[in-house]
């Protein structure tokens, strides 16, 4: 015969479990449902850790969490990378300015127009370059100003971060690089700049102008074309960029170096006049 007092007794410690297991599971529950919207994804985990290494003492950690920080191409890791455009090591800024492309609108380009103005040269060239890739106008008037730079390298990357963009209000500046006398800039440091010498620079601009294709830019480029001083690749570069705006007044100065010693040079401008052929053909003329 069971003994009462047991099976009271066993039935209260049934009851005593019971009501145990619920409050755990409750318990567990809520904390559940308290940690479950905060839960990272894998993407937010990976930024976090890059976030983590940008406070790291070592230059190179900062550059390589950039540099992960870039490769993930979303607006997220962007904006952890902003941080990094004010770092104290240039290398760091320099690297931080292609990782902050992912913004939206024209965020990035707020973002970057300080550097322009940075005391070391890399970081301004490097600006500018990412610039360039912001296909933004608003970055214009800033790259314009670096046009007159006094390093080539920042010049330079202004010229085709220009070209990048290709709005036609630039065409002034870009010509003035290859003929002052072509820009309009009534400011006595215009009057007086002296023609550019850098190659690179020359062909950048010359470039640029062609991407941007408007008439206005084919007055400089003809005159450097013409040039016989100028640097072989450097009268290439006018030439496709003749051809790419497309205007008949150039055909003249292209039919003029067919013959050039520099087969490149006849080349180019043999190619040139085709496309001019053809965009006159095409407009009907």
């Amino acid at each position: 015969m069971q003994n009462p007092k047991r099976s009271s007794l066993r039935n209260w410690t049934i009851l005593v479990s019971i009501v145990l297991l619920i409050g755990v599971g409750e318990h567990l529950i809520s904390v559940h449902a308290a940690q479950g919207p905060t839960r990272l994804t894998p993407i937010q985990l990976v930024i976090e850790k890059q976030k983590q290494r940008l406070s790291s003492v070592e230059i190179e950690d900062r550059r390589d969490a950039l540099m992960q920080l870039r490769a993930l191409q979303r607006p997220e890791a962007s904006r952890v990378a902003l941080s990094a455009l004010s770092d104290p090591a240039p290398i760091v800024r320099a690297t931080a300015t292609a990782a902050v492309l992912w913004l939206p609108g024209d965020e990035s380009v707020t973002a970057l127009m300080p550097l322009l103005s940075d005391k070391e040269e890399f970081v301004r060239q490097q600006a500018a370059y990412a610039l360039g890739l912001t296909r933004s106008r608003s970055a214009v008037a800033g790259l314009v100003e670096r046009l007159t730079d006094k390093k080539d390298s920042v010049r330079g990357a202004a010229a085709v971060a220009l070209g990048h963009i290709a709005d036609p209000s630039a065409v002034t500046a870009l010509a003035a690089v290859l003929n002052p006398q072509a820009g309009l800039a009534t400011s006595k440091k215009s009057q007086k700049s002296k023609r550019e010498q850098n190659p690179f620079v020359l062909r950048s601009a010359a470039r640029a102008l062609g991407q941007i294709g408007n008439r206005a830019g084919v007055p400089a480029l003809i005159g450097l074309l013409k040039d016989e001083k100028s640097e072989a690749d450097v009268r290439r570069e006018a030439a496709s960029a003749l051809g790419e705006i497309g205007d008949a007044s150039a055909v003249p100065a292209l039919r003029d170096v067919t013959t050039a010693g520099d087969p490149h040079l006849a080349e180019a401008a043999h190619q040139a006049l085709k496309r001019i052929s053809r965009s006159r053909t095409a407009g009907g003329i």
